[in-house]
């Protein structure tokens, strides 16, 4: 199919330019863009017939993880120092 249609993983490496020259950077292509990638994420790892923690645990190191990130100059002032 066109390259505008297909999906990231199925592009090549010289083509990437040229695919990602065809997304639209607007906020609705961007809002678009965040919706299928949540579609694709429940798809793949909620809405499984017999589905493990995975997804679950994905979406909870992926809070932990920014959450340090929003907290790290916090965590970075009040850590001990062995010299003052």
């Amino acid at each position: 199919g066109p390259l505008s249609e297909r999906p990231l993983m199925e592009v090549r490496l010289g083509e990437l330019h040229a695919w990602v020259s065809t997304c639209s950077f607007s906020p609705q292509g961007l809002l678009g863009a965040v919706q299928r990638a949540w579609g694709s994420y429940c798809a793949k790892y909620i809405h499984v017939k017999q589905g493990g923690p995975a997804g679950i645990s994905m979406l909870l190191a992926g809070y932990c993880l920014l959450s340090y990130g929003w907290n790290y100059q916090h965590f970075k002032r009040h850590r001990w120092r062995k010299y003052h």
